[in-house]
């Protein structure tokens, strides 16, 4: 089986015809929350950015790859890797699942994938991810996947109803 696919998906690069979806994603309001989108996004820069998504990590400091699930060919969230450091080979996670398909395993099997990228191809030394506290599925997600509590960042995000701390999780490469 190739590197970034297991028998119940595949991550794959953005393509031109993944604008919609990427549009409607990036313009959920509700998820912006865990984010630090504040607008939304038009086509027009969602169409830029999917053609220069395709330069080498090492250039952009970021990575987005589609989860598209097997079976059924749908393409069903993304992953990223962000904020890299390649003095220091690191960089930040990141992973959405569409409402659609959550409670089915794909987030553990995607994350997994992403992690085994890149420490084994990237040869990076560490991921961390940065959760509001109270995310809990993120939380179990990132800590089923290996990833440890490392800090919290206090009153970190703004929400509707106040501050809301962050909990800093780190993977290690050993």
């Amino acid at each position: 089986m190739a590197l970034l696919e297991n028998k119940k998906i595949r991550l794959r690069a953005l393509e031109p015809e993944d604008l919609e979806l990427l549009y409607r994603w990036e313009n959920d309001s509700d998820l912006w929350k865990v984010g630090n989108t504040l607008a939304p996004f038009s086509r027009y820069t969602l169409r830029k950015y999917i053609a220069g998504c395709g330069q080498d990590i090492y250039e952009v400091r970021q990575l987005r790859l589609m989860i598209d699930e097997r079976e059924s060919g749908n393409s069903v969230g993304i992953v990223d890797l962000f904020d890299f450091e390649p003095y220091h080979n690191r960089a930040a996670c990141g992973i959405l699942i569409d409402t659609h398909y959550r409670g089915h395993g794909l987030a553990t099997c995607a994350l997994r994938l992403l992690i085994d990228y890149a420490y084994s191809f990237l040869g990076f030394r560490q991921l961390y991810a940065h959760v509001p506290v109270p995310n809990k599925p993120s939380v179990r997600l990132f800590k089923r996947c290996g990833f440890v509590e490392a800090g919290i960042l206090k009153d970190w995000i703004r929400t509707t109803e106040g501050y809301t701390d962050v909990y800093i999780l780190q993977s290690f490469n050993d």
